[in-house]
């Protein structure tokens, strides 16, 4: 077995989240392996995008688009610099999470997915899917799902 040259990890801001990153982020410097960090977004249209520009006035821009993904995988990447990863790369991408996830990592040729296990023992996860067992399944890749609760 070689070593994983490109890791993918996915984050929402949670702090179960950023524990994946950082857990990415030190397999990565011992493999001397490139980072990605992703995060999905749904951008906001409608009714809702007119209450936020409403509320938020010239401040609308912060939750409008990919702005918060943006701010969270700033935090992210400083997280991961902070655990040793020494190429980091960001990547917010529209749609939802398992998808995201999957087509992020066949677009920059990740070897390794690694995803936090919120989710996966919950009664709702078993009933109606996790985001870690669902990216397990559709990966096509291998896929480390790290204790992160």
């Amino acid at each position: 077995m070689t070593a994983y040259r490109t890791l993918l990890v996915g984050t929402d801001g949670s702090e179960s989240s950023f524990a994946a990153v950082e857990a990415a982020a030190r397999l990565a410097a011992v493999c001397g392996a490139e980072l990605v960090i992703t995060c999905a977004y749904a951008p906001m249209s409608g009714p809702e995008l007119a209450a936020a520009k409403d509320q938020l006035g010239a401040e609308a821009y912060q939750v409008v688009g990919s702005a918060p993904a943006e701010e969270t995988l700033r935090t992210a990447k400083d997280r991961a610099r902070v655990q040793g990863a020494a190429t980091v790369r960001t990547v917010a991408v529209e749609g939802e999470p398992v998808p995201s996830l999957v087509r992020a990592a066949r677009k920059c040729s990740a070897d390794l997915l690694v995803v936090g296990n919120r989710g996966l023992r919950s009664l709702a996860g078993r009933l109606l899917g996790s985001v870690p067992a669902d990216v397990a399944r559709k990966a096509g890749l291998d896929v480390l799902i790290v204790h992160t609760t």
